[in-house]
């Protein structure tokens, strides 16, 4: 299978294929849960740098999409040496705050997804740690990547 083959969730995902290395196996021999929440962080970075929102630039604005609520379905179990694609949406926001992700990862030798995930998301000012509003430049990067409501 290819990632063209595999089936998402919802349209226009942003990928990061990657491998299940040995040290991602805990003691039931499968990979960890604790792996899967990192691949969740890792698509979710690749997709913001994509659109301009690196961690360089988020500290150049003195802002950032900071974790506020998560939640993992862990639908099956991946080993090692087993070729995964993470993909992520942003599927909705509020022009203003808050932002929510969604996260589908899939084993492609069989297109099984292994996991479902959610994620919410405030900006903060990062010199304060306190909610701020979206700067110009979060609206004008992730803006165009927010699915509209015909795509979720």
């Amino acid at each position: 299978m290819t990632e063209l083959d595999l089936k998402w969730d919802y349209s226009r995902p942003h990928l990061l294929q990657t491998h299940v290395q040995a040290t991602d196996i805990d003691g039931l021999n499968h990979t960890n849960n604790r792996v899967y929440v990192d691949w969740c962080q890792r698509v979710a970075w690749a997709h913001s740098e994509a659109v301009g929102l690196s961690l360089e630039r988020y500290r150049d604005l003195d802002r950032a999409m900071i974790i506020t609520h998560s939640e993992f379905d862990y639908l099956r179990a991946s080993q090692k040496g087993d070729e995964i694609i993470a993909a992520t949406w942003i599927v909705e926001w509020d022009k203003k705050l808050t932002m929510a992700r969604r996260f589908q990862i899939v084993r492609v030798a069989d297109g099984v997804t292994l996991l479902r995930a959610r994620m919410r998301f405030v900006c903060v000012e990062l010199s304060t740690g306190r909610p701020r509003r979206l700067p110009p430049e979060f609206i004008a990067g992730y803006g165009p990547e927010v699915l509209n409501d015909d795509e979720v």
